[in-house]
């Protein structure tokens, strides 16, 4: 194999071998802690214009399968792995195909400590041993862009009629829709409330996607307006996107959370549930919007992973409901949300 190198605007340099397409992409290196999904982890919107580091070793043992991709082609800058175990090159083969470089016998152990000690880390991957990188990257506006769909898109054929507004949806929230009989109109994040409201919606869920939520400020009054209309689910994005829409403040994280074994609390049962994640942003403790109560927090980091507002029909988590990391536990987040459609928001009466 061919040499190649990951360049880090610290300083740090990390040899390994090159797999993937025989090109140099800047993105902030980031690093998922999931012991399987890789080939939804790739496919995530939400990791658009990152370089993803797999701690769990081993990538590729299982293959590639058709109806696992959670978007129609992968986002990421680049990709590290620990080991590669690709017999018949599809991996290689899937990210040559998207332009996508990618480095294999890397010592993740170390690259993530390195990480961890700075608040955002770009880094490049190369098959030079020096580059000069001015270390841009693109911006958050531009990556949402990217990934939202260009044009309305219906799926299903249900009786309750759903209006996601894309920010860099996931295929699995999609599917969680539809499995419990909703008619699906995806739509660009960039869509006024006159034309979500030609629509004629029953319900709203503002989805997951790349990037500071705070780059969408220009949105925010549309999106309050969208909200305070129809009942309204927030996932991931869409849960930091309502708290900003609403007055809010979000931070960013040293590290964020990505991965599938993040403990979440719901304060309403008591109960601890094991969710799967994928966000370098969250609601900032001292900035929940008024009107709003907290539902769920993080066990590990006491972070905010959910909100409720008061009187309106308007919830919203920054976990990931439709994802199976093993067990199911929050999949009810879509009955509940499903429920209060049907009852046009009285629940919260």
């Amino acid at each position: 194999m061919t040499k190649g190198y990951l360049h880090l605007n610290t300083g740090h340099v990390f040899e390994g071998d090159m797999i993937g397409a025989d090109c140099g992409q800047t993105g902030e290196v980031v690093f998922t802690t999931s012991m399987t999904g890789y080939q939804e982890t790739l496919t995530d919107p939400s990791y658009a214009g990152q370089v993803l580091t797999f701690c769990y070793p081993m990538i590729g043992n299982y293959g590639l399968h058709d109806t696992a991709s959670e978007s129609v082609k992968p986002f990421v800058k680049g990709v590290v792995t620990g080991e590669l175990w690709d017999e018949d090159d599809k991996l290689k083969s899937f990210l040559s195909s998207w332009g996508i470089p990618g480095l294999s016998g890397i010592d993740t152990r170390a690259l993530v400590k390195t990480i961890r000690q700075y608040d955002t880390v770009i880094g490049v991957i190369s098959a030079e041993a020096n580059v000069s990188n001015t270390w841009e990257t693109e911006g958050s506006l531009t990556l949402m862009q990217r990934t939202t769909v260009t044009h309305p898109k219906t799926y299903g054929n249900g009786t309750t009629h759903i209006v996601m507004v894309d920010f860099g949806y996931k295929k699995s929230i999609l599917e969680a829709l539809v499995k419990r009989g909703c008619f699906v109109t995806v739509v660009p994040f960039s869509y006024s409330f006159k034309q979500v409201e030609r629509l004629k919606p029953d319900g709203i869920v503002l989805s997951n996607g790349p990037g500071d939520p705070k780059a969408l400020a220009p949105y925010f009054t549309q999106l309050k307006k969208i909200t305070e209309k129809w009942p309204t689910l927030g996932i991931c994005l869409g849960n930091q996107l309502i708290a900003l829409a609403f007055g809010g403040e979000t931070k960013k994280q040293l590290n964020g959370h990505r991965g599938s074994n993040h403990p979440v609390k719901d304060l309403q049962s008591g109960k601890v549930m094991i969710t799967s994640q994928n966000h370098g942003y969250v609601i900032a403790d001292e900035g929940l919007p008024l009107g709003f109560n907290v539902t769920y927090v993080n066990v590990n980091d006491k972070t905010i992973e959910g909100i409720k507002h008061k009187s309106l029909p308007i919830e919203s988590v920054q976990f990931h409901p439709e994802a199976h990391p093993g067990p199911s536990d929050t999949d009810y987040v879509f009955d509940q949300f499903i429920a209060q459609v049907a009852t046009g928001g009285n629940v919260y009466a």
